[in-house]
């Protein structure tokens, strides 16, 4: 399985309110393929698309071209793959419909596929599926000239045409009652220890812009008692994927695969100086499916409770750090929990940090049997 490079997460420090649709697709050049004729009758509303003259980019014709079809309900497509000039090149194309909303054209969700070298008009039959969710969606009509199967819905070619219609789904899932799918309405954690199960396969969509898999947000506050928290997915169904922000999107800690149980994700991090903070549980790549979730708190004792008053100064810190009134051993570890910095028998010095990485670290304190930690943010 691939891993997510610490540069690459590092990368990705805010998340966006909203997820969106892949956009900067389809082709650079006007002329030669293109879609001729997109027809879709529904419940309600009619699509009835003519192409030519050909157009760079993605169509978007979400505003004006829409059909209302029914979950578990049975309807045709019909889509004519031509040209824009005299002359016909062979290519490949497919239809897709963003049935449960994620924002992606997943290879589930493929109405019909075409690859040829010849004008081509073809009806697709397809059913919608009975689980999809209730509300306004995309159909994706794309035609690649040189192109073959299987084709990215998120490509961009020189010739061929990408174009958007609205679907409204009704009688399917109702996601009104489904909190969780971003920061604005997260599952809220009132106490510790917390265990529950989910299902991020419907009615949650993309927001936390590591991978393209829907992601769940849960939402606690740490107690000035604690002194870590520990976030397991273990028991889940898929390969998930765990970060850990705090309300402003900045990153404190994240898991791919846990030592414990393989794919499964599952973190600990310290939680000093935390003030509300997101959970954000996802899938490697395109992953969903039912996830188990465990929260619980690690307390501090009565020893690390007398270091509550030691602070890193200054923070945030672009060049040195020091921790005034302190006096032992001294680690810090990066966002990964790697050590980058020791420092034995510590004693106020300044701590030159300039040569790290822009980044969420924690500093690690030791004095005769007592922890403690501390965290700082380098910039």
């Amino acid at each position: 399985m691939k891993k997510l490079y610490y540069t690459l997460f590092l990368g990705i420090l805010s998340f966006s309110s909203t997820a969106q649709y892949c956009t900067s697709v389809g082709p650079s050049s006007t002329v030669d393929s293109n879609v001729e004729l997109v027809q879709l009758t529904g419940e309600m509303g009619t699509i009835n698309y003519i192409g030519c003259p050909g157009l760079t980019g993605l169509q978007d014709l979400t505003l004006t071209q829409s059909a209302t079809l029914n979950a578990g309900g049975n309807y045709t497509v019909t889509v004519r793959y031509g040209t824009c000039s005299s002359t016909f090149y062979s290519g490949a194309g497919t239809v897709w419909i963003d049935y449960n909303m994620n924002q992606l054209f997943e290879s589930t969700e493929i109405v019909g596929t075409w690859q040829g070298s010849t004008e081509t008009q073809l009806d697709y039959n397809f059913s919608v599926p009975a689980g999809a969710t209730n509300g306004n969606t995309r159909m994706r009509v794309m035609q690649h000239e040189a192109g073959s199967l299987p084709l990215n819905p998120c490509g961009s070619f020189t010739w061929g045409s990408v174009t958007d219609f609205t679907i409204v789904i009704g009688n399917g899932i109702d996601c009104s009652g489904y909190i969780g799918d971003d920061t604005s309405d997260p599952i809220i954690v009132s106490s510790l220890p917390y265990t529950a199960v989910g299902d991020n396969s419907y009615c949650y969509s993309n927001d936390n812009q590591v991978y393209p898999s829907p992601d769940v947000y849960y939402q606690l506050n740490p107690s000035p008692l604690f002194s870590s928290i520990t976030v397991s997915l273990c028991g889940s169904t898929f390969d998930t994927f765990l970060s850990v922000v705090d309300g402003s999107g900045n990153v404190i800690a994240y898991n791919d695969d846990s030592p414990s149980c393989g794919s499964y994700s599952e973190l600990t991090f310290p939680t000093a100086g935390l003030g509300t903070i997101y959970v954000i549980v996802e899938g490697w790549n395109n992953s969903m499916g039912d996830y188990d979730i465990s929260i619980n708190a690690n307390y501090l004792n009565i020893e690390e409770l007398s270091f509550q008053q030691v602070e890193v100064i200054p923070n945030p810190s672009t060049y040195e750090v020091s921790i005034p009134n302190f006096e032992g051993d001294l680690s810090i570890s990066d966002i990964s929990g790697k050590i980058v910095i020791r420092v034995a028998d510590y004693s106020s010095d300044k701590i030159n940090v300039s040569h790290l990485e822009n980044g969420i670290y924690t500093v690690f304190l030791s004095k005769e049997g007592r922890t403690s930690s501390k965290r700082f943010i380098k910039q």
